[in-house]
């Protein structure tokens, strides 16, 4: 998970350490695993949590929950409490819409206030699963088919810290794994996430019938779809040069597009990669592709 993830944040040029990240905690297990994880890279961190009040209680144990694992993990936290039901009356938005609303305006105001190069949200492979499927469900483009990118402005505040998302290189399952088998850290579980009236939480649990390879395959998708929609727009990025390699080899069956192009750009020649039907070897700087007899 560690090398994963670190791997991930430098590809993509998410983060460096030379200065702190401030990390969205709420508590559930892909906050905590994020956290911890960055911690163990090297990152310097400030954690911030807010309190919606949606919850009751919950709401109440789960900043309870957030203050003792970062005062057991030396972690400064910033707490912001939100009438979130007011806000939205307010404004005539709903209740979902006025938490996104306030907690990405607060996030870049203690970002900026702690002199944080970003902020990261705990977003996995799942959620971008979801996603891709909930904007299909309600009709979309290439750029929602897209889902969400490892890098994004902030979507409340112009020229705000830019959001960074470091597991989306992840599933949700590995993480809990990672979290309980090889860290032993507890979260906690938000009981809304049960209602399935609510589209997302519907879309979750019928994802819980995919394999791990199938969300997967979702997410490698949806990068593939970022680089198409980056040739489109005439950008030079990395997913654009990943989706360019995946359209020249893809009636060849290679899994791994992403290392190939590392590979590539990294000059490692004489690295092999194989397929059922083909193998490929980088001689000079180039992909020699031949058929498996």
């Amino acid at each position: 998970m560690l090398r994963r993830v670190s791997t991930y944040i430098r590809q993509r040029g998410l983060l460096d350490k030379d200065k702190p990240v401030l990390v969205a905690l709420s508590g559930g297990a892909d906050s905590v695993g994020l956290l911890d994880v960055l911690l163990r890279a090297g990152y310097k961190c400030v954690a911030a949590h807010c309190n919606f009040h949606l919850r009751g209680e919950e709401s109440n144990r789960d900043e309870a929950f957030v203050r003792e694992l970062c005062k057991e993990m030396s972690v400064e936290l910033e707490v912001a409490e939100f009438d979130t039901h007011a806000y939205a009356h307010t404004l005539h938005i709903s209740i979902e819409m006025a938490a996104r609303e306030l907690r990405y305006k607060w996030f870049d105001e203690v970002g900026r206030n702690h002199g944080c190069q970003a902020v990261a949200v705990a977003h996995h492979q799942n959620d971008q699963a979801e996603t891709i499927l909930l904007n299909l469900r309600r009709g979309t483009g290439l750029r929602g088919l897209a889902g969400m990118r490892p890098i994004s402005p902030n979507p409340m505040v112009k020229e705000g810290l830019p959001i960074v998302r470091p597991l989306l290189c992840t599933t949700r399952d590995y993480i809990e794994h990672y979290l309980r088998d090889k860290r032993g850290l507890e979260w906690v579980t938000d009981s809304t996430n049960s209602d399935t009236t609510i589209s997302r939480n519907a879309i979750r649990e019928q994802l819980k019938s995919y394999s791990k390879a199938e969300i997967e395959h979702m997410a490698q998708t949806a990068e593939y779809v970022q680089g198409y929609i980056d040739i489109l727009d005439g950008k030079d990025t990395r997913e654009a040069g990943v989706a360019r390699l995946y359209e020249s080899l893809r009636e060849c069956g290679f899994a791994e597009i992403d290392k190939i192009y590392d590979a590539l750009q990294k000059g490692e020649g004489g690295k092999v990669f194989t397929s059922k039907t083909h193998q490929a070897i980088i001689k000079k700087g180039k992909l020699c592709v031949t058929l498996v007899s």
